[in-house]
């Protein structure tokens, strides 16, 4: 940046940035609209809606934005891969994918997907859409690089309904899960994946991580499963065994206030003898977090991590999940993510993804103007007690046949 003002380094990166994408632009007027389209989105335009978008970019009225999202002819999808090419390139590789959704509250019944659904957006039951999302972080930033409209079974049901929206005839039910899958299948540049538990407790979302050699540490519900040979025990149970001494206090990254530090509890399950290799490449793990002010407040998680990990790089992916709450109120408050006032199908998908554009711009200049670093941690244990079934395998804990009596659950999980 040096011998240039910060105002005109962010416009030449605003102008690199539109010259990578002019080719998804067929013609001269529509490259220049969406060009004022994002301007208008980085803006101080109090709501990022069509009209204030177009007075800002100084339009008569908002119909030429209106064709943008609705009619013309362009691939927000090829645009979608464009954003995902650009962040991973400003923040680097060897990033965590995280997968999560966020709701769009939103008023009448027409708007393609929306209906009465929960969204942890407001809390709440709301009249809303609900799109699943991924943000790519790294220690130099994070920025959301794919989505999908959760479309539920109200709408794919009736074919009248989504016609009217603009739904293609292809497009069936698809559940969160499975939309989420899609997107890990598109974003293969990252090493990780982090998701809650409203993901990671779905075995095929996991068992597709494995299969696509990514590593992974994703929250689940305190009654998750957990299978061996000797039966099935629930992931409470078995963290309830864990010694004193298998608890370690680690930070899992930055927060507001400074470092999040908890306790943190981890081992790894036998060798699954169906699915991995001899020897194993990777090994699965239980973990909890316990908080330091209520050690009641315990989270979940399974992981599928390369031989050798260390358990603060564990901790780190699992707190790297938040980046993506950071991502959805950064996109929100300052790109318009939310402020859409289309109904049809195209209509979200277009402007959403010129959003994420424009989010993705204003984090590859913070990370150009500071840069990151992730910082690591580890702690010394000591031997359990013999007969616990957790047993000490080097640096590292083992979770060896349990001594209790399995749940008599017979559903499958790990």
């Amino acid at each position: 940046m040096e011998g240039m003002t910060e105002a005109a380094y962010w416009a030449g990166e605003l102008e690199s940035v539109f010259a990578r994408v002019a080719g998804r632009f067929a013609r001269a007027d529509l490259r220049w609209r969406m060009r004022d389209y994002v301007r208008g989105l980085l803006g101080r335009a109090t709501r990022k809606n069509g009209w204030q978008l177009a007075e800002w970019a100084g339009h008569r009225t908002p119909d030429g934005f209106q064709r943008l999202l609705n009619s013309s002819v362009w691939d927000a999808d090829a645009l979608r891969d464009d954003v995902c090419a650009y962040v991973a390139e400003r923040l680097g590789p060897g990033g965590v994918l995280i997968i999560d959704d966020t709701g769009f509250i939103k008023k009448g019944t027409t708007s393609a997907g929306v209906g009465r659904q929960y969204t942890g957006t407001s809390g709440k039951i709301d009249n809303c859409q609900i799109g699943v999302f991924a943000a790519y972080a790294t220690s130099s930033g994070r920025a959301l690089v794919d989505r999908e409209l959760y479309l539920p079974k109200a709408w794919t049901s009736d074919r009248d309904r989504c016609r009217a929206a603009k739904i293609p005839d292809e497009r069936g039910f698809a559940t969160k899960g499975e939309l989420a899958r899609d997107i890990v299948r598109r974003c293969l540049a990252a090493t990780w994946v982090t998701a809650d538990e409203a993901y990671g407790q779905d075995w095929h979302f996991r068992r597709l991580l494995e299969q696509l050699d990514v590593g992974y540490v994703v929250a689940v519900p305190k009654s998750q499963q957990i299978k061996s040979l000797a039966g099935i025990w629930r992931i409470d149970q078995l963290i309830e065994e864990a010694p004193l001494d298998a608890w370690q206090r680690l930070s899992c990254g930055e927060g507001a206030k400074g470092p999040r530090v908890y306790d943190w509890a981890a081992a790894k399950l036998p060798t699954n003898l169906i699915f991995d290799p001899d020897p194993p490449t990777h090994h699965r793990w239980v973990m909890a977090r316990r908080s330091l002010s209520d050690p009641g407040e315990i989270a979940y998680y399974l992981a599928y991590a390369p031989v050798g990990i260390e358990i603060a790089e564990l901790v780190r992916i699992a707190g790297s999940r938040w980046a993506i709450e950071e991502c959805f109120q950064a996109a929100k408050n300052e790109c318009g993510l939310d402020e859409y006032e289309v109904r049809r199908y195209i209509g979200w998908y277009r402007h959403i993804t010129l959003s994420m554009l424009a989010h993705a711009v204003l984090t590859a200049l913070a990370a150009q103007a500071q840069g990151g670093g992730a910082a690591k941690g580890a702690a010394e244990t000591d031997q359990p007690p013999s007969r616990s079934p957790w047993q000490r395998s080097g640096d590292s804990w083992t979770l060896s046949c349990p001594i209790h009596e399995p749940t008599a659950i017979p559903s499958s999980t790990h």
